[in-house]
């Protein structure tokens, strides 16, 4: 047994979630270390955690924020981020949206088509405002990751074709109302091959140059974010590899004099600080299966049915032999399974369940499917 839940915590209603507040620390402690030599501009993603707390705490930290809606974009000015270190991405921002994000002056659109690089203009004009731009390009980069989550490829919803790229420069001239400060790309989520990111600086270095040819000077590039947590070994490597993860940037990206570089990074820095604590409500033994069946479910943590997502599992009330487990929630879909022949500690009904790196995805994911109440949210 390795996972600690605090002992005032034992008694709690489940399912519920629990946050490690000292961890989320000192992840913000070695990513901020690790950015600061390069001067890295770290935009934490929203989309991962938007819980309130969490995201105090990471303002504290000095990271801005990655919002991909406006619902996001309102939920990282209320928890104290500055508007000018606030950047809104998505391939389908609505006009309600854009109009609250321009009000609120933020840093950053970044922009993923010519209709809606139109729609940004004209909506500024109506504010008298100027909307800042950071051209998303579809680099066809292959992240290798999960076909679900992989973002830089032509066959992606994502991005502007590098084959556009052309037309939709050469069309800014008729955009008085959009001004272009930079380029965006992001390839994937969950990437742990980190050469994927020496690619991308390359692909951005050739972009840079062709846009320079063509009179454009570009004094910010965001490379995304995409970094990997080990969802394996959870205590093993509780903290990911950033120093080695902004070293591919700072290796195989050419910066230009004064070019700051933005990272928006999510999951790195909020899933290990995050476990789903479920109680067993029954075990049940078939011919050919023991099952856990807890109470918590897909609706508190559908990674597991939505993405096939591994999560390492532990039966944190008890020490004896371990015996192997189809580990699976309470809800009416046979998709509703964390686990199937994991190893669990013998298990009994009311025995407490961790289900770990679940600080991503997780809540933020969350439903109320077959009327079930949200889990309610701890911290230590």
């Amino acid at each position: 047994m390795s996972f600690q839940l605090p002992a005032e915590f034992n008694s709690q209603p489940t399912p519920f979630y629990y946050y490690d507040l000292a961890l989320l620390d000192q992840t913000l402690a070695a990513l901020t270390a690790a950015a600061r030599p390069g001067n890295f501009q770290v935009h934490y993603a929203l989309k991962a955690n938007s819980n309130l707390p969490i995201l105090q705490r990471i303002q504290q930290a000095g990271l801005g924020a990655d919002c991909v809606s406006g619902g996001e974009v309102q939920r990282a000015l209320e928890a104290g981020f500055a508007p000018d270190h606030v950047v809104f991405a998505g391939v389908g921002k609505s006009d309600a949206e854009i109009n609250r994000a321009l009000a609120a002056d933020i840093f950053c659109f970044n922009a993923e088509s010519v209709p809606e690089l139109q729609v940004l203009n004209e909506l500024a004009a109506a504010q008298g405002r100027k909307a800042r731009v950071a051209l998303r390009i579809n680099p066809n980069v292959d992240a290798h990751t999960h076909a679900y989550i992989t973002t830089g490829l032509e066959a992606n919803k994502f991005g502007i074709s590098l084959s556009d790229l052309a037309g939709v420069v050469d069309g800014l001239d008729s955009l008085p109302n959009v001004e272009l400060i930079g380029l965006h790309a992001h390839i994937g989520s969950q990437i742990t091959e980190l050469h994927v990111f020496a690619n991308l600086s390359r692909k951005l270095n050739e972009l840079q140059t062709w846009l320079e040819d063509r009179g454009h000077q570009l004094p910010h590039l965001n490379v995304g974010g995409g970094l990997g947590i080990d969802y394996q070994h959870p205590d093993t490597n509780p903290i990911p590899d950033f120093k080695a993860y902004f070293g591919m940037f700072e290796q195989h990206l050419v910066r230009r004099p004064g070019q700051q570089v933005h990272v928006e990074l999510g999951r790195a820095v909020v899933a290990q600080a995050g476990t789903l604590v479920s109680r067993v409500l029954y075990v049940k033994e078939s011919q050919q299966t023991r099952f856990a069946i807890l109470d918590a479910g897909m609706t508190e943590l559908i990674r597991p049915a939505l993405y096939g997502s591994h999560h390492h599992i532990e039966n944190i009330s008890s020490q004896l032999p371990a015996l192997a487990y189809d580990v699976v929630g309470p809800i009416c879909e046979s998709s509703d399974t964390f686990a199937k022949a994991v190893q669990l500690a013998e298990t009994r009904r009311g025995d407490l369940v961790a289900i770990r790196s679940a600080g991503a995805y997780g809540e933020v994911m969350s439903s109320n499917y077959n009327l079930r109440e949200k889990a309610e949210a701890l911290y230590r």
